[in-house]
C-alpha cells in the first residue's frame, strides 16, 4: 500500500525493543516535530482552505499522540530525555524541489511529510507485529493506522494542487531518493527513522 522501495532492515524491531526507552523517546518527538510541521503548513499557506482544515486535525491527532507516548513513558518509569537530531529528515529535505510556484512550494511539503508517515507507518507496523510486550504491539498498532491516514491525506492534498499525474511521477522520485536514504543511513535501534 504505502509503495515504499526499501523496507526496513529486519534486524531494526531486535535492536529498537532492546532499546524501548530510546525509542519511546523518539517516537515522542516525532509525533511533536510532525505537529510542528503541520502548525508551520498552517501558517505559511492560510489561503489553502483545504490545507487548513485537514491539516488542523492532523495537528491536534499529532499533539494527541505526542501526550499518549508521554504517558507510556510515564507508565514505564522513563522520562522524556532529551530531542534528537533526525538525519532521517534531514536527508529526505534534500530531495525537495527549490523554488517554483507557490502551489508547487506546497506540494514539495506535502510530499516530505507524505513519505515521513509512510516510513512511521512501516517501522510502526513492525512494533506492533514483532515486540514481544503485548501492550505496546497494541500501542503501536493503532500509530500505524492513523500515520497510514496521514499519508494519504497529505497525498490527496498533494494532487489538489498538481496534477495528480505530476504528483506521481514526483513522488516516485521521492520514493527512490528515499530507498537511497535508507541504504546509506545507519540502522539505529534508538530512532523510529
Amino acid at each position: 500500500m504505502l509503495g515504499l522501495k526499501l523496507a526496513t532492515d529486519p534486524r531494526w524491531v531486535n535492536i529498537a525493543e532492546k532499546q524501548i526507552d530510546e525509542i519511546l523517546t523518539d517516537h515522542a518527538y516525532c509525533e511533536q516535530k510532525a505537529a510542528s510541521t503541520g502548525i508551520s503548513l498552517i501558517i505559511r499557506f492560510p489561503e489553502k482552505t483545504d490545507v487548513v482544515e485537514e491539516v488542523t486535525a492532523v495537528v491536534a491527532e499529532e499533539w494527541g499522540h505526542f501526550r499518549k507516548v508521554l504517558k507510556e513513558l510515564k507508565k514505564r518509569g522513563y522520562a522524556l530525555g532529551t530531542p534528537r537530531k533526525d538525519h532521517y529528515v534531514s536527508e529526505l529535505q534534500k530531495l525537495r524541489r527549490k523554488g517554483g510556484s507557490r502551489n508547487e512550494v506546497l506540494v514539495e511539503d506535502l510530499l516530505v511529510c507524505a513519505m515521513i508517515e509512510a516510513r512511521s507507518c512501516e517501522r510502526f507496523r513492525l512494533l506492533s507485529l514483532h515486540v514481544d510486550d503485548p501492550e505496546l504491539k497494541v500501542f503501536y498498532h493503532e500509530f500505524m493506522v492513523s500515520e497510514a491516514g496521514h499519508y494519504r491525506m497529505f497525498l490527496d492534498l498533494a494532487c489538489k494542487y498538481m496534477p495528480e499525474a505530476r504528483v506521481r511521477a514526483r513522488w516516485q522520485e521521492f520514493l527512490d531518493g528515499e530507498a537511497e536514504i535508507l541504504r546509506n543511513i545507519e540502522l539505529r535501534g534508538d530512532r523510529i527513522h
